[in-house]
């Protein structure tokens, strides 16, 4: 069983996909972390993220295997990767990690923001997971500062606005709702509540 999950940033797709994988025994892919990655690689060389050439042998270069998920959950990581992922190149050139991780047998559970409609287009389930923005600001300016990093809420209101814009409007593989995935809107429910939704989409998309 592939379930594929997306969805913007800060709508809770990432913790419901992990505990999804962990509820059903599946193996569980944050494929943003694979476009964080490249990002980071760029920053951490000087290099601007926009910078196409670089950030595709990034791409062909990085090894999940070695991946530091503390570090690349940083803020500015974040922002660096949601323009990186614009880039054609990289998206081509994560491909086939992607693809490969979704075709394991006993199969997989991959979030990010084009895996229903791009990676795995033919998942036996597709949830499209989303928060109103203000409910997203909030979730991820209370996050950073988790992690000790400051956040004002209005300034990542705004960059989340601007980053939900990128993800929609760029050429290749935009952000949006498969025609066959469900949507589950996450702004009313905590962790435990958005996950009894998506088993409940899980189980009748299963029948």
């Amino acid at each position: 069983m592939i379930i594929a999950i997306d969805g913007p940033a800060a709508s809770g797709k990432g913790t419901v996909s992990k505990k999804l994988a962990a509820h059903y025994g599946l193996r569980h892919l944050d494929t943003g972390l694979l476009y964080r990655a490249v990002a980071k690689a760029l920053l951490d060389a000087g290099y601007a993220p926009g910078e196409e050439a670089r950030a595709i042998a990034a791409a062909k270069a990085i090894d999940p295997a070695r991946f530091d998920e503390t570090a690349l959950k940083r803020y500015e990581v974040g922002e660096a990767a949601s323009v990186v992922s614009a880039i054609p190149g990289v998206r081509a050139a994560l491909f086939d990690f992607q693809q490969e991780f979704a075709a394991a047998p006993e199969g997989a559970v991959l979030d990010g923001r084009d895996i229903g409609t791009v990676i795995c287009p033919n998942a036996e389930v597709k949830i499209f997971v989303t928060a109103a923005p203000e409910i997203r600001a909030r979730r991820r300016a209370f996050e950073l500062r988790g992690r000790g990093e400051k956040a004002d809420e209005a300034a990542v209101l705004a960059d989340i606005l601007a980053r939900d814009e990128r993800d929609r409007s760029r050429s290749t593989a935009p952000l949006l709702q498969a025609p066959d995935a469900h949507l589950l809107d996450t702004s009313a429910l905590d962790i435990d509540g958005s996950f009894r939704a998506a088993i409940a989409l899980v189980e009748r998309m299963r029948r």
